[in-house]
């Protein structure tokens, strides 16, 4: 049992570490950056404010993605193995 255990950890760990954040973090990053490039270095007022609202969309759609993984990984395990992992937890208090 504490082998299925560490396996539901490990797999748990692996989805993860299987993510998509570290690109969504660069683009919103260089899309903040194009932003005040946008904004205050062109003059450009209107497209610096365009271009500042992609960062909370693209981490949106990264966090929404990454849930699915999660949501996938965790149907893969089976309810019986979860409902387990969650009655351990529970009884060890």
């Amino acid at each position: 049992m504490e082998s299925q255990q560490k396996m539901g950890d490990r797999s748990t760990m692996e989805a993860a570490e299987e993510s998509t954040t570290d690109l969504a973090i660069v683009a919103s990053a260089a899309s903040v950056a194009l932003s005040w490039y946008q904004f205050f270095g062109r003059g450009n007022k209107m497209q610096g404010l365009f271009v500042g609202l992609w960062p909370p969309t693209i981490l949106a759609f990264a966090s929404y993605f990454n849930q699915k993984r999660m949501e996938q990984k965790l149907q893969s395990l089976g309810p019986s193995r979860i409902r387990e992992s969650i009655e351990q937890m529970l009884s060890s208090r």
